[in-house]
């Protein structure tokens, strides 16, 4: 139990009823979870204002509620007002857990794209050297041996206070997560400083209505991560480097390809084989030394770079970082799968039209024979979407296989064939398969020699969504079942 005036000491509020010492059994921000002693916070929603659910929550018990707006209570119930409900949440589970991220150092990755690829490297490579690290990021969250499926990139913030607080209280020392504009807009991560905050990149994206209202927007979001932070790791490459520093109140490190930085990339080496893609540099700046990685593109260095600027800071030898990054691989993010040693596969959960287009241009640089694309849609979502990666598959792939990925509550033809509207527009060679599997086995069974096979929009995901209902379907499976069958 804890007084509520404790929770609050980091707070702007008013109490304007009940008592301001009263003690709390519970802290909550939805509803149902409300009980005898509880402290809920009624947050406003896109669809239901939590002030709403005032009256459901006191009949449950709860003593205080913490709202924006005035809400009549019983004289019994401590209302307190506040001027902005996510923010005062993100304080009140920062107290309520006991300050977790000020027990652990806490690595926090912002970017529009690697911020995924990025968090498991470091993770790996600072498990190599002998640190007990824990994950919270768009696939999952690690807390020693559990693994949670994730969500949202970035959780509400009590639960990335109560993670946190799981990993202290399992004396790990290190927690890497991924940072979503999102999470920063909406206060997910307030009231705790970040150890090191790491700025992969920026290009315009979660621009709408229910997300950033333009680039300005979503650039200054991003921004936000380095008055939290004490260290800052720095893309220096990218064009946007000088704005999302404004206003930065932490130290300054930078890693790049094309500009001088810390940490510099020197001597690329794109390293293509029989079955294999991969790179080969030099890092040069605060650390010298040879670097192999078996993931491939541009794209792989910038990540690897990052992840070599963060074990700098923890003092990891050369040896363990050259080991861990040799084998730092990421389930769905350019997962490379040995099916040939005439052709390469990979899996990689690119499902829009910039992350595809990102892919496949890394990929010809490594002027393979040819590139086959395997991808489908998600259904009930933007048409646009459909149009512009069949665009972008047929100018840059060799050859498009459109399949189905989670139809929804759409026919996957319906969805197919509009990605064949986008296909059309260009002089790309496809094929149309519906059956996931059965696309993988015409991928594989025709395959070239010096190919390169992308299985694109799943990655991580085990599932397909139809109907409403997720039925397992794992790529990795399927692949497994299709050698299986041809080698029979």
């Amino acid at each position: 139990m804890k007084k509520i005036s404790e929770l609050l000491k980091d707070t702007q509020y008013t109490v304007t009823s009940g008592p301001a010492d009263a003690e709390i059994e519970s802290l909550v921000y939805d509803s149902r979870k409300a009980g005898k002693g509880s402290l809920f916070v009624a947050m406003p929603g896109a669809k239901v204002d939590g002030t709403s659910f005032v009256p459901q929550v006191i009949e449950a018990g709860a003593v205080a509620v913490v709202a924006e707006k005035d809400v009549e209570v019983p004289e019994n119930v401590t209302f307190i007002k506040v001027d902005d409900a996510r923010e005062a949440l993100a304080y009140l589970s920062a107290a309520w857990f006991d300050h977790p991220a000020d027990k652990i150092k806490v690595i926090g990755i912002t970017g529009t794209k690697g911020k995924t690829t990025t968090t498991y490297m470091i993770r790996s490579i600072l498990e190599n050297a002998g640190k007990n690290v824990g994950l919270i990021g768009t696939i999952e969250a690690i807390i020693g041996d559990k693994h949670i499926p994730s969500l949202n990139t970035t959780p509400e913030s009590y639960v990335v206070q109560d993670y946190l607080s799981q990993m202290a209280d399992q004396g790990i020392e290190i927690a890497v997560m991924e940072v979503s504009s999102q999470a920063l807009k909406l206060h997910r991560v307030s009231g705790m400083t970040f150890e090191i905050g790491i700025f992969t990149n920026i290009s315009p994206d979660h621009i709408g209505p229910a997300e950033h209202k333009d680039f300005a927007e979503y650039l200054y979001c991003k921004s936000l991560l380095f008055r939290q932070c004490r260290h800052g790791i720095f893309n220096a490459d990218d064009e946007h480097f000088e704005d999302i520093l404004k206003g930065h109140t932490c130290t300054v490190n930078t890693y790049a390809i094309d500009h001088d930085a810390d940490f510099v990339a020197k001597d690329i080496e794109l390293v293509h084989k029989p079955g294999y893609l991969g790179v080969n540099y030099e890092v040069t700046g605060k650390e010298n030394f040879p670097v192999t990685i078996d993931v491939p593109g541009r794209f792989s260095v910038y990540n690897s770079l990052c992840a070599i600027a963060v074990c700098h800071f923890f003092n990891v030898s050369v040896e363990a970082m050259q080991k861990a990054l040799k084998a730092a691989k990421v389930k769905g993010r350019i997962e490379m799968i040995h099916v040939s040693d005439d052709f390469a596969l990979m899996i990689d959960y690119a499902h829009n039209a910039m992350a595809l287009e990102s892919l496949l241009t890394s990929i010809k640089e490594y002027h393979p024979g040819r590139i086959v694309t395997v991808f489908g849609c998600g259904g009930n979502r933007s048409k646009l979407r459909r149009y512009e990666m069949g665009e972008v598959s047929g100018r840059l792939s060799d050859f498009t296989i459109i399949t189905s990925d989670n139809p929804r509550f759409e026919e996957p033809l319906d969805i197919i064939n509009d990605i064949e509207t986008g296909i059309r527009k260009t002089d790309g060679k496809y094929v149309k398969i519906p059956d996931r599997k059965e696309a993988i086995r015409y991928a594989i069974e025709h395959g070239q020699k010096g190919d390169v096979i992308i299985l694109a929009g799943k990655g991580h995901e085990d599932y397909q969504e139809i109907k409403g209902v997720k039925y397992p379907m794992d790529e990795r499976v399927l692949i497994k079942e299709v050698l299986e069958e041809l080698k029979g």
